[in-house]
C-alpha cells in the first residue's frame, strides 16, 4: 500500500478546486505570495479535522477529501450567515492538539503566544482536561477516605477481640461450675424426692410455674440485649446525623440559577470566541493578498484591469512617479503608503483579535472552574440531603423498635413478678425443703441457659471480628492502589509540564547551536509558581517564565527580554516551543503531519536547518516557502510549484 497523501480541494482560502499528491518526508510548497500555498496547508488542516480554515469568498460551500494510509477523510464546510460550520468524518476527531502544536500556520498560537510573551504554561496544559482529572482525584479520594475509615474501624476491633476471648473464657469457665452446681442440686433434688412421693402432684405443678419462669426471664434477658443494642444504633444514627448537619452548614449553598447563568455565559464567550477566530483568519486572508499585490504578484488581476505592463516589466512598475499604484480593486490611482497604512491597521485589528481570544480563553477556564466549585457543592448537598433522609427513616424506625422493646420488657418483668408470687404461693412448711431445692435448680438451670447464650453471642461477635480482621490486608491493598492511581492523576499535569519545559529546552539549546544567532547563549523555560485568581479566591498555581540570556562581545553575560528579540528569533523561538508541545503531548501518535508557514523572517540557511530539523518528528513536513528560501534546501526533498 503507498504511502502517499492525496488532497482534494474545493474553495478552501483562494483555491477553487485542485488536486495534489505528496509523499511521506519533506515536502515543499514553492512559490510567490498569492500562489496559494496557504490555502492548500489550510486544505490539509481541514481534512485532517481542523476548522481554523476558511472558504473561498465568493463560495457558500467547499470541501476537502485527504486519503492517508489508503483510507479517505473528508471535511465538509458550509457558509451559515456570518461563520463557516463543517461536517463529515475527517481524519481527526479532535483537532486542538494538531492546531496547537502541528499546525504552525502564522496565525498559530503557539507561536503568536511566544511573540506576545503571553501565558506559555496555559496554552501547554490548554488540551488536558484538568477539570476531568479534578473531579476523577476527589472521587477517588472519598473512596480512599472510606477504606481507611475501614482500616481505622478494623484496627478498633482488633482491640476488642482480646476483651471477647476473655469473656467467652470467663463465660466457659461459668458454665461449667453452674453447670456442676447443677448435677450436684439434682442429685440433692433427687434424695430428697425419695422420701416425699406423696409431694409429686404439687412438684409437677411447681414444675411448670418453675418452666414458665424460666422460660420469661430467658426472653426477658434476649429483650433486654436487644434493647441495647437498639439504644447503640440509635446513638450512632444521632452521631451520624450531627456530623452530617455539620457538614451541610459548612458547604457555600448555591444560588438559584448560577450555574445555568454560567453555562450561558461560557456559551457566549466560546460563540465570541469562534467569531473572532473567523475574523482573524478572514483578516489574515485580506493582509496576505494585499501584501502579495503590493510587492508585485499577480499579473493576471492588473491584466484584468487594464493596468499590465504591455512591455512585459515587472508589476512593480506600475508604481508612477508620484508613489501611486493602481488600486486592484476599483483600477483607480491610489497612494500606495495608504495602502500600507491600511493593512498595518489591519494587523493590528488581528492582532487585537487574537489578544482577546486569548483573554476569552482565560475567562472561559476561571468560569469552568467555578462552575466545577458549583457543582461539586450542590452534589456534596444534595448527597448529604438524601443520606439525612434516609437517617431521619432510619431513626424513626429505630425510636419505634425501642419503645415496643421497652413495653414488652415491663409486660415480661410483670409476668414474672407474678409467676414468683405463685411459686411463693405454692411454697408450704411441709414440702418448703423439696420447693427450694426445685426453685434453686430452676434458678441454676436459668443461668446456666443464660450463660450458654452470652457465649454463643461473643463467639459469633469473635468469628464477625475475625472475618473483618482477615479482610484487613484486602483493604490495605486497594488503598494502596487508590494511593498510586491519585498519585498518578496528581502527576500526571506536573509531567506533561516538566516533560514540555525539558523539551524546550533541550531542542532550543540544540538549535541555538545550529543557528548561531549573535550574542544569544541561552533561551529557556523555568517553572516557577505564581499567586493567581481562580473563579472567586487566590490560589497558586504553576507558570512558565521564558528567559533570554545574551552576552556582550566584552563576554559580560546579561537576561534580556523575549520583546528585544529579532523577529527572526523570535519566530524560532516560537517554533520550538509548539515542537516542545507536539512532544510532549505525544502529538505524532494521533497525527503524523506537522505544517510550517510564514517563515519570511528567517533568512534561507537558518529555514534549511530548521526544515531538516523538524523533518526528525513528523512522517509528513510540510513547508510553504519562496522560491529563493526553497533554493537552499537539498534538492531530494519532494517540492509542489503548481497548485
Amino acid at each position: 500500500m503507498s504511502n502517499n497523501v492525496t488532497v482534494d480541494v474545493r474553495n478552501i482560502g483562494g483555491i477553487e478546486e485542485t488536486s495534489v499528491e505528496f509523499s511521506p518526508g519533506v515536502t515543499i510548497l514553492v512559490g510567490r505570495n498569492a500562489t496559494n500555498r496557504t490555502s492548500l496547508l489550510q486544505a490539509v488542516m481541514a481534512g485532517l479535522g481542523s476548522d481554523d480554515v476558511s472558504m473561498k469568498a465568493d463560495a457558500d460551500e467547499g470541501g476537502v477529501d485527504i486519503t492517508v494510509d489508503g483510507t479517505t477523510y473528508t471535511q465538509e464546510l458550509y457558509r451559515r450567515s456570518q461563520s463557516v460550520v463543517t461536517d463529515g468524518e475527517p481524519y481527526l476527531e479532535d483537532a486542538t492538539l494538531a492546531d496547537l502544536f502541528a499546525f504552525l500556520l502564522e496565525s498559530n498560537e503557539a507561536r503568536r503566544t511566544v511573540a506576545r510573551g503571553d501565558d506559555l504554561r496555559e496554552l501547554i496544559m490548554r488540551p488536558v482536561d484538568t477539570e476531568s482529572i479534578e473531579a476523577e482525584i476527589s472521587r477517588l479520594v472519598d473512596e480512599r477516605k472510606e477504606l481507611e475509615a475501614e482500616l481505622e474501624e478494623i484496627e478498633s476491633l482488633k482491640g476488642k477481640l482480646p476483651g471477647l476471648e476473655e469473656e467467652r473464657t470467663r463465660l466457659e469457665s461459668k458454665i461449667t461450675e453452674t453447670q456442676e452446681e447443677l448435677e450436684a442440686k439434682e442429685a440433692e433434688l433427687e434424695a430428697a424426692d425419695a422420701d416425699v412421693e406423696e409431694t409429686r402432684e404439687e412438684e409437677a405443678e411447681l414444675e411448670d410455674r418453675l418452666a414458665e419462669l424460666r422460660e420469661k426471664r430467658s426472653t426477658l434477658d434476649d429483650v433486654r440485649y436487644d434493647l441495647e443494642t437498639e439504644r447503640e444504633s440509635l446513638e450512632a444514627l444521632e452521631a451520624e446525623r450531627r456530623e452530617l448537619e455539620s457538614e451541610y452548614e459548612e458547604l457555600p449553598e448555591t444560588p438559584a440559577g448560577e450555574i445555568a447563568e454560567l453555562d450561558t455565559e461560557i456559551g457566549r464567550l466560546r460563540d465570541r470566541k469562534q467569531r473572532l477566530e473567523t475574523e482573524v483568519n478572514e483578516l489574515q486572508n485580506v493582509i496576505g493578498f494585499n501584501e502579495e499585490m503590493l510587492n508585485g504578484a499577480a499579473d493576471e488581476v492588473f491584466e484584468a484591469l487594464g493596468t499590465a505592463d504591455t512591455d512585459g516589466g515587472q508589476i512593480t512598475d506600475q508604481l508612477l512617479a508620484d508613489d501611486t499604484v493602481s488600486c486592484w480593486t476599483c483600477g483607480s490611482e491610489v497612494d500606495a503608503e495608504q495602502i500600507e497604512r491600511t493593512v498595518d491597521q489591519l494587523r493590528k485589528l488581528s492582532q487585537q483579535h487574537l489578544s482577546e481570544v486569548n483573554d476569552i480563553d482565560t475567562e472561559i477556564a476561571d468560569l469552568q472552574q467555578e462552575r466545577t466549585e458549583l457543582q461539586q457543592s450542590q452534589r456534596d448537598r444534595e448527597r448529604i440531603e438524601r443520606r439525612l433522609e434516609g437517617i431521619e427513616e432510619e431513626v424513626e424506625r429505630s425510636e419505634s423498635s425501642v419503645e415496643r422493646l421497652q413495653e414488652r420488657r415491663a409486660e415480661l418483668t410483670e409476668t414474672i413478678e407474678q409467676v414468683e408470687a405463685e411459686v411463693d404461693e405454692m411454697e408450704s412448711d411441709s414440702y418448703g425443703e423439696v420447693l427450694d431445692l426445685h426453685k434453686e435448680a430452676n434458678q441454676l438451670e436459668y443461668e446456666l441457659g443464660r450463660h450458654e447464650n452470652d457465649l454463643e453471642r461473643v463467639e459469633e461477635n469473635i468469628a464477625s471480628l475475625e472475618r473483618r480482621i482477615e479482610t484487613e490486608s484486602e483493604v490495605e491493598r486497594k488503598r494502596e492502589e487508590l494511593s498510586d492511581e491519585i498519585a498518578d492523576l496528581r502527576t500526571r499535569i506536573e509531567r506533561i509540564e516538566q516533560e514540555a519545559v525539558e523539551q524546550f529546552n533541550e531542542h532550543m539549546d540544540t538549535i541555538l547551536g545550529l543557528l548561531h544567532y549573535d550574542n544569544i547563549d541561552r533561551i529557556w523555560i523555568e517553572r516557577v509558581e505564581r499567586e493567581v485568581r481562580e473563579g472567586r479566591r487566590k490560589v497558586t498555581r504553576n507558570a512558565f517564565e521564558l528567559h533570554v540570556v545574551r552576552s556582550t562581545a566584552s563576554g559580560t553575560v546579561y537576561e534580556d527580554t523575549v520583546s528585544n528579540l529579532s523577529e527572526s528569533e523570535r519566530e524560532v523561538t516560537g517554533l520550538v516551543f509548539a515542537l516542545a508541545g507536539y512532544l510532549a503531548h505525544e502529538v505524532h501518535e494521533s497525527v503524523p503531519f506537522i505544517l510550517l508557514d510564514s517563515l519570511e523572517a528567517i533568512d534561507s540557511e537558518r529555514i534549511a536547518t530548521l526544515v531538516d530539523y523538524f523533518a526528525e518528528f513528523a512522517d509528513y513536513l510540510l513547508v510553504a516557502l519562496l522560491p529563493e528560501d526553497a533554493s537552499a534546501l537539498p534538492a531530494e526533498y519532494e517540492r509542489l510549484t503548481e497548485i
